[in-house]
């Protein structure tokens, strides 16, 4: 019981380091390489009126992860659980779509790994990715898996903010007109596109369920885990939204300062430009940071998803994810980054949020799942308008790769 664990300061220790890791987990999963490139060409495109897409999104992903981490560790079930006691065989349905697509956005977390690599060292993107698979593969073969993947990931966090934020600094931005749009843009419809596709990205597919799976696998569940849960869930989106400010802020500053950005590659162009070669480095970092930890956060995610559908499933997680991670890195050194694998990928993603989220606001009302837990009715709102922005995310991915095909 949470309020027994409380009381022994080992234990409460023990609970910090498990609530920063999954905190950090859900949020380095969402800060991936397309977080960088996706921020950077929204931001140089719509300017100041960009914060108003991310103000908007982050109010969105809240509700989204408030409602699924509570009603999950409430129920003590991992997703694919609670939506097979919903609806029989959905839960099926979500680990596949989810394995299939975290499958493939890894093979991109490994090529931004390869690429971040390559600017430090200059060595080849394949040889990149080769390493950092190797690095990822040792973590989970260490006695201590667990425990270093809880110190590990918040360090890669802290790395990502402190650089970008420094970069930030440098650029000058226009904060004041940036509040200022946040609440005002320019043109509010022109913006619907942007806080869909963010929404997508941030909590979109595996990455909802990268923390509230983590506190679960840690044997935090239960209504006494639910005021941990809570702050896990806020500070989660929170680190994943002052990540994105402090790169919009850092583009807005170039950008407004007349530079242009360089299109094949826009996120490092901003690095460079505020400065010089040490800015490119510095990019290098962030991006391998980035890449990394959305290849563990992918990985053990996505395992998570079929480990509790048999024993031996559950016995070997470790060498599943071992195997997701090596077959990533596998693809893409020899094969290269397959383009249409990944935009499937990403029509996919966008269906998946509906699905889980939908099963986990049915959940909320089952006494059979989440007991006597009376599931608080605003976060129910904040959850359907969660799910409606998400199936529009959907339709537009697959109206996209129908355009693409014709």
């Amino acid at each position: 019981m949470m309020g027994q664990n409380q009381s022994d300061p080992l234990k409460k220790g023990v609970q910090r380091r498990v609530l920063w890791g999954a905190v950090f987990l859900m949020a380095t999963s969402a800060i991936g390489p397309a977080f960088l490139t996706q921020t950077t060409e929204f931001t140089s495109q719509f300017l100041a009126s960009f914060a108003f897409a991310i103000l908007a999104s982050i109010i969105i992903d809240i509700g989204a992860q408030l409602n699924i981490w509570r009603v999950l560790v409430v129920s003590g079930k991992r997703g694919q659980d609670v939506a097979n006691m919903v609806f029989p065989g959905l839960g099926y349905l979500v680990a596949a779509l989810i394995v299939l697509g975290g499958i493939a956005f890894n093979i991109g977390n490994v090529a931004g790994a390869g690429l971040g690599i390559n600017v430090l060292f200059g060595i080849s993107p394949e040889a990149g990715a080769v390493i950092t698979g190797v690095i990822a593969i040792i973590i989970f073969t260490v006695k201590s898996a667990e425990k270093v993947l809880d110190i590990l990931i918040p360090i890669l966090g802290i790395v990502m903010i402190t650089m970008v934020g420094y970069v930030m600094i440098t650029t000058n931005p226009p904060v004041g007109e940036a509040v200022v749009r946040s609440v005002f843009p320019e043109d509010y419809a022109a913006l619907v596109l942007p806080v869909v596709t963010l929404v997508g990205g941030t909590v979109g597919g595996y990455i909802t369920f990268a923390g509230a799976h983590r506190m679960i696998d840690h044997g935090i569940r239960g209504r006494d885990a639910l005021p941990l849960v809570t702050r896990a869930a806020n500070f989660g989106i929170l680190t994943t939204g002052v990540m994105r400010v402090l790169l919009f802020l850092a583009v807005l500053g170039v950008v407004s300062a007349g530079y242009t950005l360089d299109e094949g590659n826009p996120a490092a162009s901003v690095f460079q430009i505020a400065l010089g070669n040490v800015g490119y480095k510095i990019f290098g970092v962030v991006l391998w940071s980035a890449a990394i930890s959305s290849v563990i956060g992918s990985a053990y995610t996505s395992v998570s998803f079929i480990r509790s559908f048999h024993p031996q499933l559950e016995k070997y997680y470790k060498w599943l994810i071992i195997g997701f991670i090596a077959f990533s890195t596998i693809v893409f050194a020899i094969v290269g980054e397959p383009v249409t694998l990944l935009i499937v990928a990403g029509a996919l993603n966008g269906l998946i949020l509906p699905l889980t989220l939908g099963s986990v606001l049915l959940a909320s009302r089952k006494k059979s799942i989440v007991g006597d837990y009376r599931h608080p009715d605003w976060m129910l709102i904040f959850g359907i308008v969660a799910v409606v922005v998400t199936l529009v995310a959907g339709f537009l991915s697959l109206q996209g790769i129908a355009d693409l095909w014709q």
